[in-house]
């Protein structure tokens, strides 16, 4: 049976698709994160191995997701993949690559021996500074290829943005 879009569908203005906000925000935050890794890769205080894997593009957004949202005093992982916007099985396999890698290990909770929480080691607290660095310089160039103001603004707007979700 074939069926027929409704002419209001069919029109050739298809261009809105491709330059939506949501579409935007994607793009860029896609190359933010990949300057991030970029820099990384170039950052000659990230330990060598990591910096390897960031320069071959072994190292992606959702290494990037643990890195953000993991913190200093370590999470449980049921903790981490809720804040990350992960499901709790794909963090888990995320934090095997990353203990593998020497970034994290996993330690014993002192608050209840049945669970275990998640922890930078010292090479991930390496990498979590080249981080910072990499971050602090991809933020600099946006603000010298946008201009001061806008990207204060923008930063302001997916502040409020951001912020407007309220856990949903």
């Amino acid at each position: 049976m074939k069926t027929s879009l409704p002419i209001a569908l069919a029109t050739p203005d298809d261009a809105w698709r491709q330059t939506h906000l949501g579409r935007l925000l994607g793009h860029a935050m896609r190359r933010f994160d990949a300057r991030v890794l970029q820099l990384m890769a170039r950052n000659v205080d990230v330990p060598l191995a990591l910096s390897n894997l960031a320069a071959r593009d072994q190292v992606g957004a959702a290494h990037i997701h643990l890195t953000r949202h993991l913190a200093l005093g370590g999470d449980r992982l049921t903790d981490l993949a809720q804040r990350a916007g992960m499901t709790k099985q794909s963090m888990a396999q995320l934090v095997d690559q990353c203990e593998a890698w020497g970034l994290v290990t996993r330690e014993a909770d002192p608050r209840d021996a049945r669970a275990r929480r998640v922890c930078f080691t010292q090479t991930g607290l390496a990498w979590l500074q080249g981080f910072r660095e990499a971050v602090t310089q991809a933020e600099a160039e946006f603000r010298a290829e946008v201009g001061d103001e806008v990207a204060t603004v923008v930063a302001i707007g997916l502040e409020a943005y951001a912020g407007g979700n309220d856990g949903a």
